[in-house]
């Protein structure tokens, strides 16, 4: 019963390491105390930034809103600013 119970606590902490080794390396995973308004927030910013990376989506999303491509990609870097709207009210 020993052997099992230390067996469980190793693995507990190998899988928090290999946890806060992917929140150090992917910003935007998240952590326990993560509000909704923060993670929203990194997802939209997740998705703004894969955007203005990759060249044929701005192709496409100037296509389609009739607008120069140099100029969607400066309305997607100003809309990553604030994604959401403002951050909530903090209560304390």
């Amino acid at each position: 019963m020993v052997r099992k119970a230390r067996i469980s606590s190793e693995l507990r902490y190998t899988a928090n390491t290999q946890l806060e080794a992917l929140h150090a390396r992917y910003t935007g995973t998240g952590h326990a105390d993560i509000t909704k308004y923060e993670w929203l927030t990194h997802q939209h910013r997740d998705t703004l930034a894969s955007i203005v990376g990759h060249s044929t989506l701005n192709s496409y999303l100037a296509i389609a809103d009739g607008e120069a491509i140099g100029r969607v990609k400066f309305e997607i870097c100003e809309r990553m600013l604030q994604p959401c709207g403002p951050p909530p009210q903090k209560d304390e």
